[in-house]
């Protein structure tokens, strides 16, 4: 995003005209030498302050707000009585910004249903603990509204080591455009509801194609109108919100996931010459037998590997796609790929990072073809300890297109007839998984967290209605892919961090001491008996092997993590907690991932340098910066992968109202009960009125409601059975009655 520019007048004169019109709180001095001017005030000038990069003057200022030139005394007074408050500072030269640490905050707007909100600041303002968000009440909101970037000045009131604030300014607004359902007030109007309930108000826009009900995404024209109706416009109409692929564009849509390739993108990828030409630093690994191994439904296939058996060990081949070779820095096609950062996967779509050229076509290892890649080989001995590593340019041809249920049935069921299709890599199969199994246990041993967290599988049938929503099945075929991934990726890491290489490494810091105690107390009270030692990597692995092929499993693998911190983007290595790697970066996927394609041209820089042969070089870039992004966007898809995942959950719970599934309870709380179903996943609630043969009353240190005539206990942990009451659509809320 462009930063502002503390020049542009066509805009700061767009903005002085709205303020004059809705002018803020008067808590400012005002001159005797003139009357009052509306939208003159403290808060005024704060905002305009705040939404500039660079400090302005007094001139400046006042050029800003238009102000006529008996109004400049005024003005002066206003700016004094700022900075004698601490709120400004001014600069040699009399130039004025917000002064840091002053009770002014900038921080994202969240706001909730019921009409307050809380704003999570980008730095901790004086007074809060650290991490503390700040409550702001309906009254304080002004026109602000939900995800807005905002500025508040903190006010005296407080609830607990909760500050509370006001908004003084909306510095950019979240939702331009919001995704809702079209309702028709006239033949030519009507009002479109917002799909997000945090968005308490309706938008009046002209019918145009819109049919009453269809799903469609609106443009809000005036912010300033406030109240419960605001003026819009149509910009698309998504159609019937029944359908399950226009779920999917809705939570696109209303997340602004980049969907659509520019016309000089799909120009540039047009143009990209396919042929396979074996250039200088490139190595023939044609003869080599690569094969790809991945899920039945997979349409792009970035990895392939292949395996040698070598005198006191393996030879092991992992072969990605070189997508360097077509994403070239600097062109639209790498600006396309690093706004997107990462492509998102929905049970019904793919928004990919890379156009379907490149991603199904030219960058996909399929079976028979020649294909441009970039190979780390790596020996390891019969312990499944590394030897040597090196790394190549290449050309490979895969020999078959495997999947993991395939693999399986060859390797662990000894399928006949699968053996016999395969024979000319049946044996290589073997030797994979007992190197695969090596490395497994090497990495437990080290105190890789064994994390397996149960998922489930919405199937979508060829009508597009949902099939079945069942867990997904792993098996040692999985296994032996992730463990090839992960020994590649911790090869390229220390590699690069030995050559002291500029990079993006992927991190996974140390768990917070008190979010993990409060785990540790936390699983106590389901009778779980604590590993002793410290909370180190193997201590989680400890608490996982106790839960593991229990019904217990997913909550406490999700209870764990809730104590860890998120892995993300870094060009400061600091290791990967969770993994135990002293080194760590993602290169396996860069057809789908931004980060991996930078570890790829750094990499061949090394090469570059090695063999004194000129390549491609990354353009200057900000790996900090380039970090905080891509890891933001990661964030953005898994957001909205999780979105559409509880969409069409609830949409197949709806199908299934008054039937009887078995759960288990992952939530206690003073309204009632959260339970997960078994093997699908699917959470939903128990309210505390519809228990109705007793009066329950919280427990809250132990995690439970305790009936007061029966003794009747409801324990985190314990299994219940429920029968599906109702679900609202809408805010994905599906409501249970215990059996």
């Amino acid at each position: 995003m462009t930063p502002r520019k503390s020049h542009n007048h066509s805009k700061a004169h767009r903005r002085s005209g709205h303020l004059r019109q809705r002018p803020g709180r008067h808590h400012g001095l005002r001159s005797a030498a003139a009357p009052a001017l509306p939208g003159l005030d403290e808060d005024t000038l704060l905002r305009l302050l705040g939404e500039d990069l660079a400090p302005l003057s007094q001139a400046e200022i006042g050029k800003r707000l238009e102000l006529p030139r008996q109004y400049q005394k005024m003005l002066a007074t206003l700016l004094a009585s700022l900075c004698r408050q601490g709120l400004l500072t001014c600069t040699p030269g009399a130039l004025y910004r917000l002064a840091p640490g002053g009770g002014l905050v900038n921080g994202t707007l969240s706001v909730h249903p019921k009409g307050f909100g809380f704003v999570t600041p980008l730095d901790a303002p004086p007074g809060a603990k650290s991490g503390k968000d700040l409550f702001v009440s309906p009254r304080d909101l002004a026109s602000a509204m939900h995800n807005d970037r905002v500025l508040v000045r903190v006010t005296q009131g407080g609830r607990g080591d909760r500050l509370e604030a006001r908004v003084v300014a909306v510095l950019e607004r979240g939702a331009a455009q919001l995704v809702g359902i079209y309702g028709a007030t006239s033949r030519a109007y009507g009002l479109v509801t917002p799909e997000d309930d945090r968005y308490p108000f309706t938008v009046r826009v002209a019918r145009g194609d819109a049919r009453d009900g269809d799903a469609v995404v609106v443009a809000i024209s005036d912010f300033a109108t406030g109240g419960r109706e605001l003026s819009g416009r149509l910009v698309e109409v998504l159609g019937d919100p029944a359908d399950l692929l226009v779920q999917t564009e809705m939570t696109i849509r209303s997340l602004g996931l980049p969907h659509r390739f520019s016309g000089e993108v799909e120009a540039e990828v047009a143009g990209l010459d396919p042929a396979i030409v074996l250039e200088p630093g490139r190595v023939d690994l044609r003869g080599v037998p690569h094969v790809t191994i991945d899920g039945e439904t997979a349409r792009d296939f970035d990895d392939a590997v292949a395996i040698e058996e070598k005198k006191g060990g393996w030879r092991l081949y992992v072969s990605i796609a070189d997508v360097g070779h077509y994403v070239r820095p600097g062109t639209a096609l790498d600006h396309e790929a690093y706004q997107r950062g990462t492509s998102v996967y929905f049970p019904n779509k793919v928004v990919p990072m890379l156009p379907e050229r490149l991603s199904n076509d030219l960058c996909s290892l399929v079976p028979g073809q020649d294909r441009l890649a970039f190979t780390a080989i790596i020996d390891f001995d019969r312990k499944g300890v590394r030897q040597e590593m090196r790394f190549t340019k290449s050309v490979i041809n895969s020999r078959h297109r495997l999947t993991y249920t395939k693999v399986k049935a060859m390797v662990a069921d000894k399928d006949a007839p699968l053996l016999a299709a395969y024979a000319d890599i049946a044996k290589d199969l073997t030797r994979m998984a007992a190197l695969a199994g090596k490395l497994e246990n090497r990495r437990m041993s080290r105190g890789s967290i064994g994390f397996e967290i149960p998922e489930a599988a919405i199937v979508i049938d060829d009508q597009g209605k949902i099939a079945a929503v069942r867990r997904l099945e792993r098996n040692l075929a999985h296994k032996l892919i992730e463990e090839f991934m992960l020994a590649a990726n911790e090869a390229v890491a220390e590699t690069l961090a030995m050559r002291q290489a500029p990079t993006l490494y992927r991190i996974h810091e140390e768990p917070d001491i008190a979010k993990v105690e409060e785990f540790a107390t936390f699983t106590a009270t389901l009778g779980l008996r604590m590993p002793k030692g410290e909370h180190d990597p193997a201590w989680f692995g400890k608490v996982l092997a106790m839960v593991a092929g229990t019904p217990r499993e997913y909550l406490i693998s999700n209870l764990l993590l809730r104590a860890m911190q998120r892995a993300r983007y870094s060009p400061d290595n600091s290791g990967h907690f969770g993994l135990a790697a002293e080194f760590y970066t993602h290169f396996t996927s860069p057809i789908r991932r931004y980060p991996d394609l930078v570890v790829h041209r750094v990499l061949a820089q090394q090469l570059a340098r090695s063999d004194k042969r000129g390549r491609d070089k990354n353009p200057d870039m900000d790996l900090a910066a380039a970090g905080l992004f891509l890891s933001d966007r990661e964030r953005k898809a898994m957001e909205a992968e999780r979105e559409v995942v509880d969409k069409l959950k609830s949409r197949f719970m709806a199908e299934h109202i008054g039937e009887i599934f078995e759960g288990i309870i992952s939530g206690v709380a003073g309204f009632g009960l959260f339970v997960e179903l078994l093997d699908t996943f699917i959470s939903g609630a128990v309210a505390m009125t519809d228990l109705v043969d007793d009066y329950y009353q919280l427990d809250d240190k132990h995690h439970r409601l305790i009936g007061q005539r029966t003794n009747r206990l409801f324990q985190l942990g314990d299994l219940l059975r429920v029968k599906v009451a109702s679900v609202d659509l809408r805010r994905r809320r599906i409501n249970f009655l215990p059996v």
